[in-house]
């Protein structure tokens, strides 16, 4: 009983404006639960959703799978590497031909184990040593997460391997993240594996954004990892309009979106190399948005909202996870911003190699900034074109077409990485 009246007496020695925050939050919830939502389903807007149909990819998909049919009559296929840019259903399709693969391996119980991983999580493909303990963490064992020599940990690996008869389908998803963190031996190691093994084979199959990934590639890497390759095109405005109104069924209550915000959601992803994962994760954010605003429908306005919201995340994150020369490059860029907004490669590296100077960086060569610059104009952080010097030669512009709160956020969290 005391302790119940010493609970009543704390309760009661709270501020007035607490209880009433605390009761408007409760009417809030209260509301939120009584109000009708938009959505039906909007797990069909996540990246993680997984359609029954992949439309305008029959083609890609059928070229794969022809490809990778010889494993299930347990003969190796050829190394395939996918390329695409971002949002035009490369991994999707990979993982419906894969899910396809695994049931009828398992109805007519043949030893074939695919595995996907995306080698761009830290905590999956950060070292070669993590990566291949992944690898046999697939194999249901494990390995301490540090201090066995990388030797040690690929015999183990290639013992779980060739521990029975089967056909290994290894998908390195962002394959190209691999040789920035390790360079190519590891790969050069992953396509020797099958002369290791002899009751085993291995079939790589690798996706990249980059669609001149492997020409940068040592020429023993290149030939044995692209045996059979396949280029996924960007989808157009009417192609990512019928996917996205295909979602949008499944995904909103009727009549909930007002004319137009889906042919401008998909005008938004074609401009941006026809990415149908952005077209779907802006019109999710549009209608979380207006929910959240209390309108009744979805409106243009939401639409735009969402642009500016989905835009900045993007960019924030794909920042985040690279390595600290791209970081280093880029600040090198924005330390001029917003003040300037125009300048030629020459400057970029002047500067470039003043924070390296100070900060005790090591210092990449004017090439390997041309790479990084062609990078950052594909992210759509800059918009960079080769202009000609007369008798000078020819150097880069470089514009940043981002906002100015854009351009401070960017460089908050690039001082903070850099820790500048």
């Amino acid at each position: 009983m005391s302790k119940k009246r010493d609970f009543k007496n704390l309760i009661s020695c709270f501020p007035s404006e607490m209880k009433g925050s605390e009761m408007s939050i409760n009417q809030f919830f209260e509301n939120y639960l009584q109000k009708e939502s938009f959505f039906l389903d909007k797990d069909v807007l996540l990246s993680s959703y997984y359609p029954h149909e992949i439309k305008y990819r029959e083609e890609q998909i059928q070229e794969a799978a022809n490809i990778l049919a010889p494993v299930l009559r347990m003969q190796k296929p050829s190394n395939l590497f996918i390329y695409g840019k971002t949002g035009t259903g490369k991994t999707l399709s990979v993982k419906h031909i894969l899910k396809s693969v695994e049931e009828l391996a398992q109805k007519n119980g043949l030893p074939i184990k695919p595995i996907y991983l995306n080698c761009k999580l830290k905590r999956v493909a950060d070292t070669e040593y993590r990566l291949i303990a992944q690898l046999i963490k697939e194999f249901g064992d494990e390995v301490p997460a540090t201090g066995l020599p990388t030797d040690e940990v690929y015999s183990i690996f290639y013992a779980k391997l060739d521990s029975q008869k089967m056909t290994v389908l290894l998908v390195l998803d962002e394959i190209d993240q691999l040789t920035k963190k390790m360079g190519d031996d590891i790969l050069y190691n992953l396509t020797r594996i099958n002369s290791e093994l002899k009751q085993s084979q291995i079939c790589l199959i690798g996706i990249s954004n980059n669609l001149v990934f492997a020409e940068n590639l040592d020429p023993r890497v290149k030939s044995s990892l692209s045996e059979e390759e396949i280029i996924f095109p960007p989808y157009n405005a009417l192609q990512i309009q019928d996917i996205l109104r295909l979602r949008a069924q499944k995904a909103f209550r009727e009549n909930t979106i007002e004319p137009g915000v889906i042919e401008k959601c998909a005008a938004y992803a074609a401009r941006e190399h026809g990415d149908v994962r952005r077209a779907i994760d802006l019109l999710r954010v549009a209608g979380e948005l207006a929910e959240r605003s209390g309108s009744l429908t979805i409106k243009i306005e939401h639409l735009d909202e969402a642009e500016k919201k989905v835009e900045s995340e993007r960019i924030l994150t794909s920042i985040i996870t690279q390595p600290k020369q791209f970081q280093t490059v880029l600040y090198s860029i924005l330390f001029h911003c917003p003040a300037k907004r125009s300048f030629f490669t020459g400057e970029i590296y002047n500067t470039y190699l003043t924070f390296c100077t100070k900060e005790k960086f090591n210092v990449l060569t004017q090439r390997r900034i041309s790479d990084i610059l062609a990078e950052l104009d594909m992210f759509g952080i800059i918009n960079a074109k080769i202009i000609s010097k007369g008798r000078y030669g020819r150097t880069r512009e470089i514009v940043v077409p981002l906002e100015d709160g854009l351009i401070s956020k960017i460089k908050e969290v690039l001082e903070k990485s850099l820790q500048l």
